[in-house]
């Protein structure tokens, strides 16, 4: 056996051993070999408008550079955009400085444009005055407008006081000699009430009497009783009420007299005398009787 690996190792090549040594050796010559440098990172990648930090590191992967060189990088960037500003704020400080030197002459202008605004502040001033005194002016007139109408309310008012007054001394006038041919319509509604042989005003005429005087002495009193209009007819609404507290007293003996067929109208009478609110004259005249 050993003489036969003798006899076959002189002839065995030895070229074969060879390649396999110089491919292994050149497999690793390549390993080592250094890899690429890469590349500065371009400025405009950080000036895109929609510039994401992750986005653009992950975009960094087939980049042959290790994180910490990346790293390294990064912030010798911005030591240089720093520097950069820096120099940009102090270039342009210089200018700001040196602008009140280059700025020469304007003095006069600057002077107009004060006198303007002066003159502009002036102008509105007096235009705010105006308007304060149109204000007081329409303030003043509408003061005197609300003076007139109450005046002209007031006026209606004495106008109607005067007709009221007026027509309820005529209806007192006609009622004390005789029944009013207006109310005799409404009074055979009474009829039935008033005892035969009466000849004074029936109940519903006196209630309508009282009625319109207690009307036109609540208008008296919306007026004023210390106006002069109603203090010159105050003495013409006491001889309307008198008078019809007259009536009242003679309606009232009247009932009293037919006894029993005229209580009905007495009931009806003492109501008429609490409306006139002369409750006094009521007790007197049942007394009287």
């Amino acid at each position: 056996m050993m003489a036969h690996l003798s006899t076959l190792s002189p002839t065995r090549p030895l070229s074969s051993r060879s390649f396999v040594l110089t491919s292994s050796s050149s497999s690793d010559t390549e390993d080592d070999a250094p890899l690429p440098f890469p590349t500065a990172l371009p400025r405009s990648d950080f000036l895109a408008a929609n510039f994401d930090p992750a986005d653009y590191l992950s975009s960094l992967a087939n980049r042959h550079q290790t994180l910490e060189d990346l790293r390294s990088d990064l912030r010798e960037r911005s030591a240089a955009i720093s520097s950069e500003l820096l120099e940009l704020v102090n270039s342009n400080y210089t200018s700001f400085l040196s602008l009140g030197d280059e700025l020469k002459g304007g003095e006069e202008r600057v002077e107009d444009v004060r006198v303007a605004l002066l003159g502009f502040r002036r102008a509105v001033e007096e235009i705010k005055g105006h308007v304060r005194e149109r204000g007081s002016e329409v303030a003043a007139l509408n003061k005197d407008l609300s003076g007139v109408r109450g005046e002209i309310e007031s006026g209606r008012k004495m106008l109607e006081l005067d007709e009221r007054i007026s027509l309820l001394e005529g209806r007192l006038a006609i009622g004390s000699t005789r029944p009013d041919s207006d109310d005799s319509d409404g009074d055979e509604e009474e009829a039935s009430d008033e005892p035969e042989g009466t000849v004074g005003s029936s109940s519903a005429k006196l209630a309508q009497l009282a009625s319109e005087y207690v009307t036109v002495d609540g208008l008296a009193n919306e007026i004023g009783r210390e106006t002069p209009f109603v203090r010159k007819i105050e003495e013409r609404l006491i001889r309307c009420r008198n008078t019809i507290v007259l009536d009242l007293g003679t309606a009232l003996k009247e009932a009293k007299t037919a006894g029993v067929r005229g209580q009905a109208k007495l009931l009806k009478l003492m109501g008429i005398y609490s409306l006139l609110d002369a409750q006094v004259e009521a007790v007197h005249a049942l007394k009287s009787s």
